[in-house]
């Protein structure tokens, strides 16, 4: 039986003992294909608590070590100093480092330690009569130390810090002491509009999971107002279809190269993609040529299709908001689920917190109420790609 999606916990699936330990999980178990089937996932996945609404963490990646050559008329097979493009990662050019060029294969070796753009090197290393070009690539090849060498220059790079804030999110709802005395044929109404009020707070919870912005108001004040920012504000790995060479047109060549070479180029070999409908054309038409669609289980009962490619699985979901909110149709956000994470204010997860109504209320007024918000512990392997209009 097919795996489900990576970084659930558990098997997958609602076990006949299940008890659902908070509201999103009850979410969950009721409508796994409703309006939140991200929040719905999230729920089932191992959310973690902050003490502070601000939580940070450390976000940290190998360094590519490339630098390109910046002089329009090139170098000769002979020439020992070379400029290049400036270039934080110079600091990793030390006395030592060999530099192979990508185009002709050339190695040369750093004969001195770096510190800004010019770089000293000893050239044609195994090789004769190679030059360079402007703007060829050099990258780290390795290193060479000669016999009785002192150590080398010591490197190191350090993680960069990253936050986000939890948000408050209210939704009440009232029920005045003569409705709930009330005959309805459709049911007792304040559990009709419990249910609804909780759909329409997963509902925002899971619209601010995708398009809110991270920003505080009132900073340092008794009453702070922040806003939790979302996957779209926070990757950088963005394909937008109006810079593609037929605006909004992709072909399934170029699907490929971009599922090798973009979306799976980091992180897991399994991602999540959440689709608008046109996508989900396009990509229904790309799997009756050639791919091999199949329905997943063990994704706590979200309906999910894997698309089974050389470079990586793609479990899609149709999402039913995608069709509300405008230009979605047209766009698929592509999530690394172990890289994501739903963080919560200690004892503020989702809950219903009963009788909020003053003494005089001939009634009752409950709230759901959720002080949360997303945490990307990665960037690189999520992909947002809009605009895809057309296939061809």
């Amino acid at each position: 039986m097919p795996t489900g999606v990576q970084g659930l916990r558990g098997s997958g699936e609602f076990s006949t003992d299940f008890r659902p330990t908070n509201y999103r999980e009850l979410f969950t178990l009721l409508e796994p294909n409703g309006s939140a089937p991200f929040n719905a996932l999230l729920a089932m996945t191992s959310g973690e608590a902050t003490d502070d609404p601000l939580y940070n963490h450390f976000r940290d990646e190998i360094p590519e070590r490339v630098v390109k050559i910046n002089n329009a008329g090139g170098y000769n097979a002979t020439a020992t100093s070379v400029v290049i493009d400036a270039d934080v990662e110079v600091g990793f050019l030390t006395a030592g480092t060999l530099l192979a060029n990508a185009r002709t294969g050339e190695i040369m070796r750093i004969t001195s330690d770096a510190s800004g753009t010019t770089l000293a090197v000893a050239r044609n290393l195994g090789s004769t009569g190679l030059t360079i070009l402007d703007n060829d690539d050099l990258f780290v090849s390795g290193f060479a130390a000669a016999d009785g060498d002192d150590v080398s220059t010591a490197i190191s790079f350090d993680p960069s810090v990253v936050s986000n804030y939890t948000e408050i999110f209210r939704t009440p709802f009232a029920v005045t002491n003569t409705l709930k005395a009330t005959y309805r044929r459709t049911g007792d109404a304040e559990d009709e509009y419990a249910t609804k009020a909780l759909k329409l707070h997963m509902q925002e919870i899971e619209r601010a999971m995708f398009f809110g912005r991270k920003h505080i108001e009132n900073s340092g004040a008794y009453n702070e107002r922040r806003y939790t920012g979302g996957i779209l504000s926070s990757i950088t790995n963005v394909v937008d279809g109006a810079t593609w060479s037929t605006s909004g047109q992709m072909t399934e060549d170029e699907f490929d190269s971009m599922l090798i070479n973009t979306i799976f180029a980091f992180g897991s070999q399994q991602k999540l993609a959440f689709v608008g409908a046109k996508v989900a054309a396009h990509l229904q038409r790309f799997g009756k040529a050639r791919w091999q669609p199949t329905v997943v289980d063990g994704t706590y009962g979200v309906n999910v299709t894997r698309y089974s490619t050389m470079a990586g699985d793609l479990m899609v979901h149709l999402h039913p908001q995608f069709r509300q909110v405008p230009n979605m149709d047209s766009a698929m956000v592509i999530i690394d689920m172990p890289h994501v994470k739903y963080r919560y204010l200690e004892g503020r997860d989702t809950q219903l917190l009963r009788d909020r109504q003053g003494n005089g209320v001939d009634g009752v007024i409950h709230e759901y109420l959720s002080d949360c918000g997303l945490e990307l512990t990665q960037d690189k392997v999520h992909t947002y790609i809009k605009g895809w209009m057309t296939t061809a």
